[in-house]
């Protein structure tokens, strides 16, 4: 019994010790989770507090960018708004315009109908009195028609027929005198002559065209060329100016420009391209740029190179490297630096044959276009130019003049001027100078020949020396010796109001009479 007692009384105490600590752990979970639920709390504050400070922010910068494009919409209509009364005030003003002009336009036409109607009776009345006149004057031919015994037109046709031989005859009567003349100023009109028939000379040329051909060893250099995408071809086009074309022609590819300076740096930076093997579009600009600056080098060693050949000093390096840069310029397929060195010989010459300065009519006959050549074109003739750079440089008056009236472009002043000009037409006008198309060369050797043909008299023409000289074949029975002198007058001054032409074209009328007979 005493032990059931107290093992009752431990099971009640257990369980009241249970009770205890159920009621402390209780507690204690009751704090730590109050302590937990206050932590959270001041988190929470501090994480709403966050998020308003983020949303106060987001919302600042939403409406400063909705500020910025409300302004900018604002600007925009103000401007569109501006232009709408701009367009406005020019639809009024032009409105006004035609308003007026309309008036303007009504009342020139009613002035115009008020002077129509007054001319109209005043014709009217000028008809009626030309009618008066025209019967009096028939009533005065009858009448003298009567008195000279021949009709009014046979009258006129003699009349005309006397006045032209004795007109044609004064006219050539005045040329012998004059030509006679000129014959006994020797000295002065020796001058002239020779001048004006220095005999052609023959050089080399060389015909420049707007492309030249770069030829590769192989086909497959032109992949290379043109890159992936086509980035080399478009880099170096860019990079020289110049339009490069890849196209079937079978291992060469075609450079395309009006600048042959342009040209040759493609050709030349194509070439070191090639050789070296790295193409690409950085390597392509430190090429063409090397390339540049070595060919501007060599354009002005070319220009001292032709300066020295020509014995001529002293010249300002702009105006060399001008002179350098000729020989990539062509004029109608002549090579101007053949051109001008050639002018400079021929004035050389003929100042010396005429007791002039030699050496100041070759260094003008050297810059007398080098007005063709500067590095900007500007809206002036080329002569003009040339004179103003040559000025500009330190050339003397008496060569600037010869420069700047090589074209009749200014009036001449020294004697060294019309020795440029005409040692120019020379160098320009000689056959194979310039180049010329075939189909127009041969255009103008049969209209030269036709144009000759349509005179009476005339059985055949020929024009040698490349459309120079025209040879005129007349009937003797039809054409006397007067008349031949007459008709190469004709056909020349018909050539030279009809046709155009470079120099000067020599008209030669050939007449002859053969008597034949037979011995039996």
């Amino acid at each position: 019994m005493t032990i059931v007692v107290g093992l009752v009384a431990a099971l009640v105490g257990v369980i009241l010790g249970g009770a205890g600590m159920l009621m402390y752990n209780k507690k204690v979970v009751s704090s730590q989770a109050e302590a937990i639920l206050e932590e959270a709390k001041a988190k929470g504050e501090v994480i709403r507090e966050k998020r308003i400070l983020q949303a106060k922010e987001k919302f600042q910068e939403l409406k400063t960018k909705h500020d910025s494009e409300v302004q900018s919409r604002n600007s925009k209509l103000v401007e569109a708004e501006n232009r709408v009364k701009q367009k406005e005030g020019s639809l009024n003003k032009k409105f006004e315009d035609v308003k007026r002009e309309r008036e303007a336009a009504l009342r020139e036409t009613d002035e115009a109908r008020k002077k129509q109607e007054k001319l109209d009776g005043q014709i009217e009345v000028f008809n009626k009195k030309l009618e008066e006149v025209e019967r009096d004057r028939q009533k005065q031919v009858e009448q003298l028609e009567k008195v000279a015994g021949m009709k009014a037109d046979e009258a006129k046709a003699q009349l005309v027929e006397a006045l032209k031989a004795e007109a044609q005859t004064a006219a050539m009567a005045a040329i012998n005198e004059t030509v006679e003349e000129a014959k006994l100023q020797a000295d002065k009109q020796a001058k002239k002559i020779v001048i004006q028939t220095i005999q052609r000379v023959a050089t080399e040329h060389t015909i420049e065209n707007a492309v030249s051909i770069f030829n590769i060893e192989s086909d497959e250099i032109k992949g290379r060329i043109i890159g992936r995408e086509g980035r080399n071809i478009r880099a170096l086009e860019a990079a020289t100016g110049i339009e490069i074309i890849v196209d079937d022609t079978p291992e060469a590819i075609i450079l395309s420009g009006f600048d042959p300076v342009k040209r040759e740096t493609a050709r030349l930076a194509l070439h070191q391209l090639v050789t070296d093997g790295r193409i690409h579009p950085a390597r392509i600009e430190e090429v063409v740029a090397k390339t540049k600056k070595r060919l501007e080098e060599e354009i002005i060693e070319i220009g001292k190179r032709t300066a020295i050949d020509l014995g001529i000093h002293g010249l300002h390096p702009e105006l060399t490297r001008m002179v350098g840069r000729m020989k990539y310029r062509s004029s109608y397929g002549q090579n101007l630096l053949q051109h001008s060195r050639e002018v400079a010989n021929m004035c050389s010459i003929m100042a010396a044959e005429l007791g002039l300065d030699p050496k100041k009519a070759k260094r003008a006959g050297l810059l007398h276009d080098i007005g063709k050549v500067p590095d900007e074109e500007p809206e002036l003739p080329h002569a003009i130019l040339g004179m103003k750079l040559a000025e500009k440089y330190g050339e003397k008056p008496d060569i600037c003049n010869a420069i700047g009236a090589h074209h009749d472009e200014i009036e001449m002043t020294t004697m060294i001027s019309p020795i440029i000009q005409v040692c120019d037409a020379i160098s320009g006008a000689r056959p194979g100078a310039r180049r010329e198309i075939v189909e127009s060369y041969i255009k103008r050797i049969n209209e030269l020949e036709a144009l000759a043909l349509a005179y009476p008299g005339v059985t055949k023409t020929y024009a040698i020396q490349a459309g120079r000289e025209l040879r005129v074949i007349v009937e003797s029975e039809k054409v006397t010796d007067a008349q031949s002198d007459q008709l190469a007058m004709d056909i020349s001054m018909k050539i030279q109001d009809e046709m155009t032409y470079p120099g000067q074209v020599r008209v030669t009328v050939i007449r002859e009479k053969r008597a034949v007979a037979y011995a039996k």
